[in-house]
């Protein structure tokens, strides 16, 4: 009986020849694993461009290729100078247009009137996550306008809000004399805005309960356990605690302002009454379809593209300053 650690030896067969058991070198097999890790991070690397190269195409043919070219368009002429250059001209033309300048105006009224609309469906939207009662009810009643065609809205307040309508009807019997909803320049703007923010605040409600899933449900219980109010649960936990979805609804809800009020213009006031109601899409629209004033279109397209350019800009800024805070 052999004595001492012996090692059984393992002869290596040559290549090609059978008989012994094929060992591949160590060098060899790392080589291998080297190149194919190499391999498989430069895939990993080029994945995300490709991922995102649909959207990046079509987001520059349909969007940038356009913006481009609009641009270039709005400083060139109308009728006898079509295609000529005339430089800043439609710019000029456009702010020493009362109607536009009335336009630029309303935007301003949007811009005061923007926190108004996004404290609606937050508000709301507390109130349901705290689950009063029926909220599931209220959650469908909130998004059903969200459903309806702008056209169908502003067709349905024009019958509610007419001369002789049921809501003058209702003042009427409270002692308060019929009011000119849609008749006075005063008055018709802010009727307009009231009926957007009906129709689409359904969309930021749905953004603000998919913000408070996001939201920890211990903060709510240790402000309850402190004896907070509800004002105070809103103002020093939620409000904080879902600052950037804020900011998201703000950047939102202001470009739906823009660039969605169209319909309800057309069907509810025409622009009027005096042209109190006109927003830059709506003026945009009128010289390019009834005026047939293409480039003048094009150079308000242009500052329309600017003002929304600029708010969302400062969203973004404000969004990194709460991010930072954070």
């Amino acid at each position: 009986m052999p004595i001492g650690n012996t090692q059984p030896s393992v002869r290596l067969a040559p290549a090609g020849r059978p008989g012994g058991p094929a060992v591949t070198s160590p060098t060899h097999r790392g080589g291998t694993r080297a190149r194919r890790t190499r391999g498989g991070l430069g895939a990993e690397r080029f994945a995300p461009y490709l991922l995102v190269a649909p959207a990046v195409l079509i987001i520059v043919a349909l969007r940038i290729y356009p913006l481009i070219l609009g641009v270039n368009f709005s400083f060139t002429g109308d009728g006898d100078q079509n295609g000529e250059a005339v430089g800043f001209g439609n710019y000029q033309e456009l702010f020493g247009d009362p109607l536009f300048r009335t336009a630029l105006g309303n935007v301003g009224l949007l811009v005061l009137l923007l926190p108004v609309a996004v404290a609606i469906p937050g508000l709301l939207a507390t109130f349901i996550y705290l689950r009063v009662p029926g909220h599931r009810f209220y959650r469908s009643v909130y998004f059903f306008p969200a459903v309806l065609s702008p056209v169908i809205v502003g067709a349905i307040f024009n019958l509610l809000l007419a001369f002789d309508g049921p809501v003058n009807v209702v003042l009427g019997s409270a002692g308060i004399g019929p009011v000119d909803w849609l008749g006075d320049p005063d008055v018709a703007m802010f009727v307009v805005v009231g009926v957007h923010i009906w129709a689409t605040f359904g969309m930021a409600l749905v953004v603000f309960l998919a913000g408070f899933a996001t939201l920890d449900a211990a903060l709510l219980d240790a402000a309850r356990v402190d004896g907070a109010s509800l004002r105070q649960v809103v103002w020093h936990v939620i409000i904080p605690s879902l600052s950037r979805t804020i900011q998201f609804v703000f950047v939102t809800t202001m470009i739906g302002m823009l660039t969605s009020m169209f319909g309800l213009l057309f069907v509810m006031t025409s622009g009027g009454p005096e042209g109190s109601t006109y927003l830059p899409e709506y003026y945009i629209w009128i010289q390019q379809g009834q005026m047939n004033r293409p480039a003048l279109a094009s150079a308000a397209s242009t500052i329309l593209f600017a003002i929304m350019l600029v708010v969302g800009m400062s969203q973004i800024k404000l969004l990194g300053r709460s991010g930072k805070v954070d």
